[in-house]
């Protein structure tokens, strides 16, 4: 049965579907050699391209395929991580490649979430997508009940409103005055904007937890594979339900 190239690609883990969509609008990918349309239904017997590299579309392509999801311990002032250049720390999943789902900014250190399941990475990387990201974080100073007040009552920035969800107090005061903040919306990847829109200076950031998946007691560098509780709960908030693959033990 023929399908769309974007969700074909998708479910073969080349990409979330958004990067399929721009790939193609910039003629990055063809089939049999011409150039590829949005939207083009494939039989799954052609010959895809990205860049001129054939691309391995196996039958789960069209099926059911297996999908892999990982957490791994981001450093801090490294970039994140794109989408089949992950690094050589990670392993290697059984087809296409990893997509991270939980970009965050450059000065941010912690939990990423990777899967090879494109659709999945679209709808939590969806602006309109409520998934919850909680960090911790080192502010120069301990904030006013005003500042608090405010963060919570939401900021107005360039791209539009910042709430932060939640704030607990997370250690110790004075200089290194540790808080617990959780964000409830995708569109903002970096806290900074908004602490300091209420004239506060962050010196550390390092997200925690990323909706039920957590950062535990991973070290720096390091990854672990999903329990199937995590990835199940991650179809749920994207409403995927009953849409998880099998996912494989992935070696740290």
């Amino acid at each position: 049965m023929p399908e769309r190239i974007q969700k074909i690609l998708a479910n073969a883990g080349i990409g979330s579907r958004r990067s399929i969509e721009r790939w193609v609008a910039a003629g990055r990918i063809t089939v049999n050699g011409r150039v590829a349309k949005l939207g083009e239904q494939l039989q799954g017997r052609e010959r895809v391209c990205l860049d001129g590299k054939p691309l391995r579309l196996t039958a789960t392509a069209h099926a059911r395929p297996q999908h892999d999801f990982l957490a791994y311990y981001k450093a801090g002032a490294t970039r994140g991580l794109s989408e089949g250049n992950t690094g050589r720390d990670l392993p290697r999943p059984r087809q296409g490649r990893w997509i991270d789902v939980s970009p965050m900014d450059i000065n941010t250190s912690g939990l990423v979430v990777l899967t090879t399941d494109g659709d999945l990475a679209s709808k939590l990387m969806q602006a309109s997508a409520v998934v919850e990201r909680e960090y911790a974080v080192r502010l120069l100073g301990e904030p006013s009940d005003v500042q608090m007040q405010r963060l919570q009552d939401g900021i107005e920035l360039d791209d539009g409103t910042a709430k932060i969800a939640a704030i607990e107090g997370g250690g110790a005061r004075g200089s290194n005055a540790w808080y617990n903040m959780t964000l409830s919306e995708t569109r903002h990847r970096d806290l900074r904007p908004a602490l300091a829109s209420v004239g506060l200076a962050v010196s550390r950031v390092i997200r925690i937890r990323y909706h039920t998946v957590t950062l535990g007691e991973l070290y720096r560098g390091a990854n672990r594979p999903l329990t199937p509780a995590e990835s199940r709960n991650l179809y749920a908030v994207a409403g995927l339900e009953g849409r998880r693959g099998e996912q494989r033990e992935a070696k740290g």
